[in-house]
């Protein structure tokens, strides 16, 4: 009885409409003492207010399970993706009821006005939806869905539990993968800012043989099969496959900076899970290296069922390390595991020319057995730095020294270019994009 008693007071919640009613009670009992012929107006408003209340309180619980609510949430979160949830209430007052939904979302997205506010007819459902972005992978605890329901009196809310308790994992951004996935499998990168490459020349990897239409390579003509057939043939040739691409992490300090609410490692790790399954399906073998100041995780290329699993398992598992990268470590690990003649995307980050320099002696070894292709950021809070207008003396001393920094990032390129090495500076929001083109335009150029 006493746990009763004490649900009933927890879960009550007195509404505005009753304190204006009380508040407006108070002030006509105050202004029967000064106007008699007021009466017992006062009187009989207050107790027509305690009346509504009792109705009000009869309507809401009397009904043990008036209201239901569950929330609909997919099994895992893609990170840096608005991931669709919703909620699911339904009325089984006989009566319609205005309702207010609390969501108890996990902490990390700091969301403390998620109020949700709807109305239901008798024996009516609906499903409210929303969106969460996480910017952090691991797992996000949800808590409790709260349903505060008011009948058409609207003088008290009676609140309702609903044990939704579950965690999700938030993984690298699958829904970006599948994107790209899709328009690649219907050869539609383009719609997307892909661009399309021209072929300088045509592989090695013998297709078919079929007629010849306007504007074929006349150079493909095959002219034993056209003394045959009769009519023009030619050779049509197609990508070499099962070609090896490794994606290798950098997971030091340097990729720890944030934009948008993602470290730089988050930017990393979604352009490597989009780019690796775009080579996939390019009919490529996909591999992965992460690398700090030891060497993390090593998954050997392959193309087979189950390999963009163990690639979205591992990546989802990856963090941030506060130590420079060992690169001799990494040029040990190449060397050691990758057998053939490689693409090598190395996403790192450079904030000056003397911290490439430390690492170019290795990047030169790398390159002489692969074709390496080095992947930075640039910074764009300091280009938002240097578009400012200076006022004072402090004002152009910051802006000469962010356009400094700047600079320098040009010059790695420059010199990264001078020793034949290939390098990729973009914004960390257009990175998945640069990194596939890039990937493609070495595919047609057959540079691997």
């Amino acid at each position: 009885m006493k746990n009763l008693y004490t649900n009933f007071y927890q879960n009550l919640f007195l509404g505005g409409r009753l304190f204006f009613g009380l508040g407006l009670s108070v002030i006509l009992f105050l202004l029967s003492f000064f106007f008699s012929w007021m009466g017992d107006v006062p009187l009989f408003f207050f107790w027509a207010l305690l009346l509504l209340l009792l109705i009000d309180l009869v309507l809401l619980y009397r009904t043990k399970n008036g209201v239901f609510a569950r929330r609909n949430a997919p099994e895992r979160l893609s990170n840096g993706d608005e991931n669709d949830l919703g909620i699911y209430v339904e009325n089984f007052y006989p009566f319609a009821i205005n309702l207010g939904l609390i969501d108890e979302t996990p902490f990390q997205f700091q969301k403390r006005d998620l109020w949700f506010k709807t109305s239901l007819k008798s024996r009516e459902h609906k499903m409210i939806n929303y969106q969460l972005r996480p910017t952090k992978r691991g797992e996000y605890e949800f808590g409790d869905i709260l349903a505060y329901v008011q009948s058409p009196i609207k003088l008290i809310s009676r609140r309702y539990t609903f044990e939704q308790a579950e965690v999700l994992p938030v993984y690298p951004s699958f829904l970006q993968m599948q994107q790209y996935e899709l328009l690649a499998v219907s050869n539609r990168l383009t719609e997307i800012g892909v661009k399309k490459i021209r072929r300088i020349g045509h592989s090695m990897e013998f297709e078919q043989i079929k007629n010849y239409v306007p504007g074929d390579d006349y150079r493909t003509i095959n002219w034993k099969a056209t003394a045959r057939k009769g009519d023009t043939m030619v050779n049509a040739f197609t990508d070499e496959k099962s070609q090896q691409v490794f994606c290798i992490i950098d997971k030091s300090r340097a990729m720890k900076m944030p934009f948008e609410g993602l470290s730089l490692l988050d930017y990393a790790i979604n352009a490597t899970l989009a780019l690796l399954n775009v080579a996939m399906l390019k009919e490529d073998r996909a591999g992965l290296i992460t690398v700090s100041e030891k060497i993390g995780a090593v998954v050997p290329a392959d193309r087979r069922s189950g390999h963009l699993h163990k690639l979205l398992q591992v990546l989802h598992k990856e963090k941030t390390r506060y130590l420079e990268t060992n690169m001799e470590a990494l040029y040990g690990t190449v060397r050691g595991a990758i057998k053939q003649r490689s693409l090598l995307i190395f996403f790192t980050n450079f904030e000056s020319l003397a911290a490439m320099e430390r690492q170019l002696p290795f990047l030169r070894k790398i390159a002489r057995l692969h074709l390496l292709l080095v992947v930075f950021f640039k910074n764009t809070e300091l280009e938002k730095i240097t578009r400012e207008p200076a006022n004072d003396v402090e004002d152009i001393y910051i802006k000469t020294i962010a356009e400094k920094f700047l600079y320098e990032k040009k010059l790695i390129v420059k010199e990264l270019n001078r020793f034949g090495i290939q390098s990729i500076l973009c914004d960390p929001k257009d990175l998945t994009v640069t990194a596939i083109n890039k990937y493609l335009d070495i595919k047609a150029r057959q540079q691997i």
